[in-house]
């Protein structure tokens, strides 16, 4: 006879393996079931996210940065390095071990709340008397009984037609994470998060790095003038960002990929790399979901069909993360999985995507939450907008670190806040501030009154805000 499990979740990226939490903590019998595995055949939990998207690209971030800490800004602080070099296999171990914590971390977390996982891939198989009953195709196969269902399998890179990955060449957000030694010439074909964040992490180690972006404005769904900042910025440290190509064909050699392409003047190129990072956007993942067996609906571009609160076409199936509508991004999917599990039990999840705030780990990083100055316009929204340079920051000033801008929108009339958007440093921390002040639908002048901490970059934060109101007091 099959387990049988209140809830059993398909997928154990951040909206899965969150999503059983919760449920197991409401009180559920749950289980997850995710494929993923390590170099030594065993489970490693966390899907895209922890493996090869969020966690370990941040670790090279980091690496990256530190390396080019030592060899072009401690001078500034009278620190002398000579002998520099850089052990990338060493800088590639750290970032495995890192990942293996957080896939060791997650296992830890089902044990201590009794959730039954499963390494394999899940599947439906047919609608049965109580539930549905799901495949687990592991090194054993086995099927369970779920009465909910929930899935979160997640996305896949998508590729470009005629440039298939090989992840030795031709790579994917995977391979990009797994260069081997500092490629000459990287080419990366999309000016998107993933792009930007893989070129500065190998251009900070020494590759001369080409993007082609076919798009004719930089960073489109950023706020026009932050993102015209961050090209500024980008373009002076040396990555070379192209706008408005169109690809041609590319051609995979044994060791290098040739690129051709027209720029926005009309002009042919033909560009030889190394390595090529091709990251145009993602899919949603339902391969060997077997949707057809149940009738789960998908629609025109593969995502799975939800309603607003994650419900699919099916009873007592749930769908949440980057396989379904939304902002591909994980702690949107964590926050579905968590909604997702209180409504089975009977409470009122809630997700407010209006203030679901989005990072770029770049340096300077870029995060942004609610609307841009650009939509505001459109809308025909009245609004006020402040704004302060990190250049006038005391503490940005002791880093080091002084470029950038906080940007505050705030409504002409009733003054809550529309939008914050930041470039510079710890931008990825500073914008919590104004989520938690948009939740409570705050005013630019209330961040204008809350005491900051002196010297801290969160002042920056307070002065754009006063900088609504033509205040600010140190710029």
């Amino acid at each position: 006879m099959s387990k049988q499990f209140d809830v059993v979740v398909i997928g154990g990226g951040p909206g899965g393996y969150i999503a059983a939490i919760r449920a197991a903590q409401l009180g559920f019998s749950t289980a997850c079931i995710d494929a993923w595995t390590n170099e030594k055949g065993g489970p490693a939990p966390g899907g895209t996210c922890t493996n090869v998207g969020c966690i370990p690209s941040k670790a090279l971030l980091q690496s990256s940065e530190h390396y080019e800490h030592a060899g072009h800004a401690f001078a500034d602080h009278g620190i002398s390095v000579s002998g520099l070099e850089l052990d990338v296999s060493k800088m590639l171990a750290r970032k495995n071990t890192i990942v293996k914590q957080n896939n060791d971390g997650i296992l830890y977390l089902f044990k201590k709340n009794k959730v039954t996982f499963f390494h394999g891939h899940g599947s439906f198989v047919k609608a049965v008397d109580g539930g549905y009953e799901i495949k687990v195709a592991g090194k054993a196969e086995e099927t369970i009984v779920g009465k909910h269902i929930v899935v979160a399998t997640g996305s896949n890179a998508r590729a470009l037609p005629g440039a298939a990955f090989d992840e030795e060449v031709i790579l994917s957000n995977d391979g990009a994470l797994r260069i081997g030694a500092v490629p000459q010439k990287l080419g990366v074909i999309g000016a998107g998060v993933i792009g930007l964040e893989m070129g500065s992490v190998w251009r900070r180690c020494g590759a001369e790095v080409t993007v082609l972006e076919a798009l004719p404005t930089f960073l489109g769904a950023v706020d026009e003038q932050i993102a015209k900042e961050a090209h500024k910025l980008f373009s002076k440290q040396g990555l070379n960002i192209n706008l408005g190509v169109k690809i041609g064909e590319i051609v995979k050699g044994d060791n290098q990929v040739t690129v051709n392409y027209v720029d926005n003047a009309g002009a042919e190129h033909k560009a030889v790399f190394d390595k090529l990072i091709i990251s145009i956007g993602r899919t949603p993942n339902t391969n060997g979901l077997n949707t057809e067996a149940v009738g789960l609906a998908l629609d025109e571009r593969g995502f799975v069909s939800v309603d607003g609160d994650c419900k699919t076409n099916l009873p007592n199936v749930w769908a949440v993360g980057d396989v379904v509508r939304g902002p591909m991004l994980a702690h949107k999917a964590e926050e579905e999985g968590v909604a997702v599990a209180e409504r089975i039990a009977g409470q009122h999840g809630h997700v407010n995507f209006a203030t679901i705030p989005w990072v770029i780990y770049t340096s300077p990083e870029i995060a942004w939450v609610g609307r841009t100055e650009q939509q505001l316009k459109a809308d025909g929204v009245e609004y006020k907008a402040g704004t302060f340079p990190f250049m006038a920051n005391g503490r940005a000033r002791a880093l080091g670190d002084t470029s950038g801008m906080v940007k505050f929108l705030a409504d002409a009339k009733t003054d809550e806040i529309l939008g914050v958007h930041i470039v510079g440093p710890m931008a990825s921390e500073l914008i919590s501030e104004a989520v938690v002040a948009m939740e409570f639908r705050a005013s630019s002048e209330d961040i204008a009154r809350i005491c900051h901490a002196h010297p801290s970059l969160s002042e920056a934060t307070k002065e754009a805000a006063l900088a609504v109101d033509k205040r600010s007091l140190n710029f």
